[in-house]
């Protein structure tokens, strides 16, 4: 496969494993910028193939294969298998030969970090204990809170008990934002070597992409049957019952049967899921006129919908960050997230960004939804608030966190 251009020579670069189960959409732009970096020397190891072959996502409910380039930019390679599957689990994928990877082959030297995605899997757990073994300090990001479901006392003793012993397996942690940096403090103490590299997206693609859909505008305005004097709400996620697009169809009916508002805006749901039957019965029966399912589009066509949007909508529970929330920042569009998303402490701020109402109530919501629509004005202008919010959460931050730690750790590179 071919390699990015090297700047220096190898002698002169830190080696790094980046170790994670598959080929993710989010990541690939990240770690081709990674590869950018002319002292750092990025190999990513994954576990499996299953994103790019193409797989039945559980929460969507179709038949899933990303339209972006997963594995252009950096170099990579995937772990011979165990165990494989189309799904990712603690047992799946399983591999072999990380160790003799990271000791290095054909004459390589061994390699100077391994970066981990996760903890929860037999793999990730695999490669921090072959780290330990060869000497190799561990770099840990994962996307874990404190927010999370209930669990029994001996759940939790086990959970710190556990903790106790990953603890002598990293060296440094790299949180994606304020929850997940609570959650590190929490299990791991306040010393623990922690260096910030936030959940981001590619905001300059993102960027160009809704710029570019707005010449389309007109053309989805008319598939979709929409007025475009009126606004749009859009919710863009798996239709699963913690996503509580269902919370968000009942604001919507309290927005149609409020008297005097006019114009009604619509509601445009992208997405499908296990929810989709019951949400669509829902809708005929509340004679809702103004509702749009469009099913599951690829991420290529999200910038569309963002384009086409008044507000964004995420009313989740147990959302540990909502990458979806950034993408749309990056149209310059208002968000109402629910407090029980992980990306609000560092993205949206009330009346600011748009809103952040306590999750599951659903006249919170109305009224949220009902103070971004107040004009196009307060609209517009949350939204250009969101774009100059999210410009500083970016891929250069993820960079500069990434070499802070490298630094630590090895002590052969400068932040």
């Amino acid at each position: 496969m071919p390699r990015p251009p090297r700047g220096n020579s190898s002698a002169k670069r830190v080696r790094l494993a980046y170790l994670v189960s598959h080929p993710i959409q989010y990541q690939a732009p990240l770690l081709r910028r990674i590869a950018q970096e002319p002292d750092i020397d990025l190999t990513v190891f994954f576990g499996s193939d299953l994103s790019v072959r193409g797989y039945k996502d559980e929460g969507f409910g179709v038949d899933v294969k990303w339209d972006v380039p997963l594995l252009e930019g950096y170099r990579h390679e995937f772990l011979p298998k165990l165990k494989d599957g189309d799904k990712t689990t603690i047992t799946s994928p399983l591999n072999y030969g990380i160790t003799s990877r990271l000791r290095g082959i054909r004459g390589e030297p061994p390699f100077d970090a391994l970066w981990v995605h996760g903890y929860s899997s037999i793999n990730a757990l695999h490669g921090m204990v072959a780290a330990k073994a060869l000497g190799i300090p561990v770099l840990l990001r994962a996307e874990s809170w404190l927010r999370d479901r209930e669990r029994s006392g001996t759940k939790l003793g086990a959970k710190r008990a556990f903790f106790r012993t990953l603890g002598s397996f990293v060296d440094a942690v790299l949180p994606i934002g304020t929850y997940n940096a609570e959650y590190w403090r929490y299990y791991f103490g306040p010393d623990f070597p922690s260096f910030l590299m936030p959940y981001a997206v590619d905001n300059q693609s993102f960027q160009k992409l809704s710029r570019n859909a707005e010449a389309g505008r007109g053309a989805l305005q008319a598939e979709l049957k929409l007025d475009p004097a009126r606004p749009v709400i859009l919710f863009a996620s798996k239709l699963q019952s913690r996503k509580h697009c269902d919370d968000l169809l009942e604001a919507y009916k309290n927005l149609a049967s409020a008297p005097g508002k006019e114009p009604l805006p619509y509601l445009v749901i992208v997405g499908d899921g296990e929810e989709r039957g019951e949400l669509e019965r829902r809708t005929a029966e509340s004679h809702l006129t103004g509702v749009r399912f469009c099913g599951f589009r690829n991420q290529s066509e999200l910038p569309r919908f963002f384009d086409l949007a008044t507000v964004f909508v995420l009313p989740s529970r147990h959302e540990p960050w909502g990458l979806i929330v950034n993408e749309v920042m990056n149209a310059g569009r208002a968000v109402i997230v629910s407090d029980d998303v992980g990306c609000h402490p560092d993205l949206v701020r009330d009346g600011i960004e748009g809103y952040v109402f306590p999750a599951r109530d659903v006249t919170a919501l109305t009224s949220a939804l009902r103070g971004v629509l107040a004009s196009p004005e307060t609209a517009s202008c949350m939204g250009l608030n969101a774009l100059k919010r999210i410009q500083t959460w970016n891929f250069e931050e993820d960079v500069r966190g990434l070499r802070q730690a490298l630094a630590t750790v090895t002590r052969r590179i400068t932040a």
